[in-house]
């Protein structure tokens, strides 16, 4: 045989020092028409138990703020977005009238008690004189009169009271710590006691609820699952909570409020977790996903890369049994990480074929190597202790 013919058996991809590395590639038939593949022996394992729930931000405490006297806006004491404490002053409403009607408010309570001075002096003059320089008629008479005079001395207590609280009441304050919104009005503006447009807003973040909705069902499989023993409960709920940008929150949730009720309209509960808000993160209105950790389940987990899902939704994969490949069709019922929990169609000790699948057909001859997968998918020779040659796809 010539040189240039032995040069033309080499192949192309050698001789330009491209062709791709991959752990079991379809080499095409070897000795006796086998295909190598990469297996893995399937065992049973605790997994997390996660559901995930939508949810939407609720502001622990939000109040409007409304003057409940009227009177000109003379001062805004606050400044929007910045933090006011419960008690800080928000609004000052112009008080000279409310100062007017304290004043009078006093005087009339003097008057009355001036007037009761002088009938309980009298009544006490008559009760001595009883008898002898006044009559029965006199005394009683008096005692009527002071009466009076006490019933007076009240309301002019009361109206000084009502005096006071309405010349308070210009001061318009926050009944609550948090966030105060921007201002409706302005000053010089002219408002009135309850009137339906408020003034602001104070919001309270920190911490912050979030609300969720779950499917009864759902619940009551749970609470199966726990009863026959297939679910075991963690000490506490582990609850995590994902952002509008995809991001996991830091802080961990509580949950404060289980639902009691199921909504005629729609069958599911309503769940209420509480989560610590320092920097502000979680503003009211927002949708969120809160991922709740019940417990562990015992599983057996089929990683993703091993199966296919075929036109029909069904979801397949490859057993190797006996030096022949066997597709089998998988249930299953969550994921975790990148594993399908499968419930059906493999068992604890079956090979599930890893790498090695490109045209891999059902009851094909093959060899099988052991291989293992990693948390980012992934495989590598099991027999390698570095670990050196690995694949992700095939």
């Amino acid at each position: 045989m010539s040189v240039a013919r032995k040069i033309l058996q080499v192949p192309i991809c050698v001789a330009l020092a491209v062709c791709p590395i991959n752990l079991f590639a379809q080499a095409g038939p070897t000795g006796g028409g086998m295909t190598e593949v990469g297996v893995m022996v399937l065992s049973e394992t605790e997994v997390p138990f996660t559901t995930t729930l939508p949810g939407r931000a609720v502001a622990k405490e939000q109040t409007e703020i409304r003057p409940r006297v009227e009177g000109v806006i003379e001062e805004i004491a606050y400044t929007a977005g910045q933090r006011v404490e419960a008690g800080d002053l928000l609004f000052r409403l112009d008080a000279e009238t409310y100062e007017a009607a304290y004043a009078s408010a006093e005087a009339a309570r003097d008057s009355a008690e001036a007037t009761l001075i002088t009938a309980q002096a009298a009544y006490d003059r008559y009760t001595k004189l009883e008898g002898v320089g006044a009559s029965t008629s006199d005394l009683e008479s008096a005692r009527a009169t002071l009466a009076q005079a006490k019933a007076s001395v009240k309301s002019a207590e009361a109206d000084l009271k009502q005096a006071q609280l309405d010349l308070d009441r210009v001061e318009i304050r926050s009944p609550i710590a948090g966030i105060p919104d921007v201002p409706e009005f302005s000053v010089g503006s002219l408002v009135t006691a309850n009137q339906s447009d408020a003034l602001t807003t104070v919001t309270r973040l920190d911490p912050i609820y979030v609300d969720v909705s779950e499917s009864s069902a759902r619940l009551m499989r749970i609470r199966e699952q726990v009863d026959a023993g297939t679910l075991t409960p963690g000490k506490q709920l582990d609850v995590t909570l994902t952002l509008e940008n995809g991001e996991v929150y830091d802080g961990k949730g509580t949950l404060i409020s289980p639902g009691v009720t199921v909504s005629t309209t729609t069958g599911s509960i309503d769940l209420r977790f509480e989560f610590d808000n320092p920097d502000r993160l979680i503003l009211p209105g927002q949708f969120l996903r809160v991922d709740v950790t019940l417990g562990t389940s015992k599983a057996i987990l089929v990683p993703q890369r091993a199966t296919t899902r075929q036109s029909d939704g069904t979801l397949t994969a490859f057993v190797a049994e006996d030096g022949t490949a066997h597709q089998v069709t998988l249930s299953y019922s969550e994921t975790a990480n990148n594993a399908w929990i499968v419930t059906d169609g493999v068992s604890v000790g079956d090979e599930i074929i890893l790498d090695g699948l490109t045209n891999l057909t059902d009851g094909a001859t093959i060899t099988t190597v052991p291989v293992t997968i990693n948390d980012a998918g992934v495989v590598e020779d099991a027999a390698s202790d570095d670990s050196d040659t690995t694949t992700e796809a095939d």
